[in-house]
C-alpha cells in the first residue's frame, strides 16, 4: 500500500477546511432536492428552483475546491521563487563556485571556502587555481568553446586532495558557470593501497617461486646424479614452500577480516587463559631462541568480551615476534593490567622483550603490510611482513588499539588496550 506524500495530505485537509466553509450551501442543496421531493405534485415551480439551487450549490463547490488546489500550487511556486541560487549552493556538499565570463568569483559555498580559504566575490580563478589543468578548463568554459568539462586537480596545501573538478554552464545567456570539486583522495589512497599491496604480494612470492624453479632445473641437470647437492636443494625447496604457505594463509586472514570489519557481539573470554595456550604453544620457539617468557598477571578477573581464536592470534603475533626479534634479550616479559588510560574500564596486555629496539622512525608504520625493518632479518627468521597488519585488523574490529614503545638497545613493548566492558 503506497503511503500519501506531504503534499497530498495538506491538499485533502484544504478540501475538508472548504467543506466544512461550504457546509450550508451543501445543506441548502440538500433541502432543495428534499423539497422537490415532497412538494413535487403540489406546485408547479418547485423542481426548478430546486434545480436551481442545487446546480448553485454545484458551482459554488467547485469554485472552492479550484480555489484551493490554485491556491497550494501558486504557494508551491512562490516557495520556489524564494529559493536564491546562494541557498541551493549551501545545500551542497561539495565545495562549489560560481564565477562570471571574466573568471570572477560570484559566490562560493561554505564547503569551497573550507577546502580553499576566503574566495571572495571578485577573485580571480585564474590566479587562485594556477595548475595548467584548471587554466585549460577555465579556458574553455568561458570562451564558450565547451558547455561542460571535467579534470582532476591536487591541492597541495595545507594537506594534499586530489578532486574531480566538473565545470558547467548555468543556464542559457547567463554568463555564469559554476566549477564543481569532488574529493577523490580517499578512493585515490585506496587504488594506491590496492596497487602496492598487490605489487607486495607478487614480489613475495615470486622470490620463493623463482628459487624453487632455479633448484628444480638444477636438479634435472648438473646435480641429477649428486645425492648431497639433491638432499641440500630439497631441503631448501621445502622451506621456500612454507614460505609461500605462510604468506597465503596470513593474506587469507587478511581477507577475511577485511569481508567482516565489525565483531559480532558474544561472550566475554578470560585473556589469561589464552596468554598461557598461546606460551604453551610457542614453548620450542622459545626454547630454541633460548628465551625465557615471564609472567606478570594482575590478581582481578582479566576478562573482556571478543572472539577467542582472533585474540589468540593478536597475541601469538605478538609473542613469536618478540622471540624471533628481541632474542638477544634473553627474556619477554607478558604483563596483563586493569587499563589506565580513558575513562572506560579496559585492560591492557603488554609483551615486551630486551633486544634491539626499533628506530622512531619505524615504529608507525611497522603495522603495514610487508613493512619490514630488515627484510633480510625478516626472512631469516620466516616472517611474511603481514603479521602485525592482522594484529591492526583483528584489534580494530574489537574496539581495541595498540601502542608501540621502543628504545634503540633497551627492546620494545606492544601494549593491547582492549576495553573490558
Amino acid at each position: 500500500m503506497v503511503e500519501p506524500s506531504g503534499r497530498d495530505r495538506h491538499v485533502a485537509a484544504e478540501i475538508a477546511h472548504r467543506l466544512w466553509e461550504a457546509r450550508w450551501l451543501t445543506l441548502a442543496g440538500v433541502g432543495a432536492v428534499l423539497v422537490t421531493y415532497l412538494f413535487a405534485g403540489r406546485w408547479a415551480y418547485v423542481v426548478p428552483l430546486a434545480l436551481l439551487l442545487v446546480v448553485a450549490a454545484v458551482l459554488s463547490l467547485r469554485s472552492s475546491l479550484e480555489e484551493t488546489a490554485s491556491g497550494f500550487s501558486n504557494a508551491e511556486g512562490e516557495g520556489l521563487q524564494l529559493l536564491s541560487g546562494e541557498y541551493l549552493a549551501a545545500t551542497v556538499p561539495a565545495p562549489l563556485i560560481v564565477f562570471d565570463r571574466a573568471g570572477s568569483v560570484v559566490h562560493a559555498n561554505a564547503a569551497a571556502v573550507a577546502a580553499f580559504g576566503t574566495l571572495p566575490p571578485g577573485l580571480s580563478l585564474p590566479l587562485k587555481f594556477r595548475a595548467p589543468e584548471m587554466q585549460t578548463l577555465l579556458d574553455n568554459v568561458m570562451s564558450g568553446t565547451v558547455s561542460t568539462a571535467a579534470v582532476d586537480y591536487v591541492e597541495k596545501l595545507p594537506v594534499e586532495r586530489v578532486y574531480r573538478v566538473d565545470a558547467t554552464s548555468v543556464g542559457h545567456g547567463t554568463g555564469l558557470h559554476v566549477l564543481i570539486f569532488r574529493d577523490q583522495s580517499e578512493a585515490r589512497r585506496i587504488d594506491r593501497m590496492r596497487a602496492d599491496f598487490i605489487a607486495n604480494a607478487s614480489h613475495e612470492m615470486r622470490t620463493p617461486l623463482a628459487s624453487i624453479a632455479g633448484f628444480i632445473e638444477t636438479l634435472r641437470g648438473p646435480a641429477r646424479n649428486d645425492s648431497a647437492a639433491r638432499e641440500q636443494f630439497l631441503q631448501i625447496m621445502q622451506s621456500q614452500t612454507e614460505r609461500m604457505s605462510r604468506l597465503i594463509d596470513d593474506l587469507l586472514s587478511l581477507s577475511r577480516l577485511e569481508m567482516k570489519p565489525f565483531l559480532r557481539s558474544g561472550a566475554n573470554v578470560d585473556l589469561r587463559q589464552i596468554i598461557e595456550s598461546v606460551i604453551d604453544s610457542l614453548a620450542p620457539l622459545a626454547a630454541d631462541n633460548g628465551m625465557v617468557i615471564e609472567r606478570q598477571y594482575a590478581a582481578e578477573p582479566l576478562e573482556v568480551p571478543g572472539d577467542r581464536d582472533e585474540l589468540f592470534q593478536v597475541f601469538e603475533n605478538l609473542l613469536e615476534n618478540a622471540c624471533k626479534y628481541g632474542r638477544s634479550g634473553g627474556r619477554v616479559v607478558v604483563s596483563i593490567v586493569p587499563g589506565t588510560e580513558g575513562p572506560e574500564p579496559a585492560v591492557e596486555v603488554t609483551v615486551r622483550d630486551f633486544g634491539p629496539g626499533i628506530a622512531e622512525e619505524h615504529i608507525p608504520r611497522v603495522t603495514e603490510r610487508f613493512y619490514r625493518i630488515d627484510a633480510e632479518a625478516s626472512r631469516a627468521q620466516k616472517g611474511t611482513g603481514l603479521g602485525l597488519a592482522i594484529v591492526k585488523h583483528i584489534l580494530t574490529r574489537h574496539h581495541a588499539r595498540l601502542s608501540i614503545k621502543s628504545e634503540i638497545g633497551k627492546g620494545s613493548a606492544f601494549t593491547v588496550h582492549l576495553p573490558s566492558n
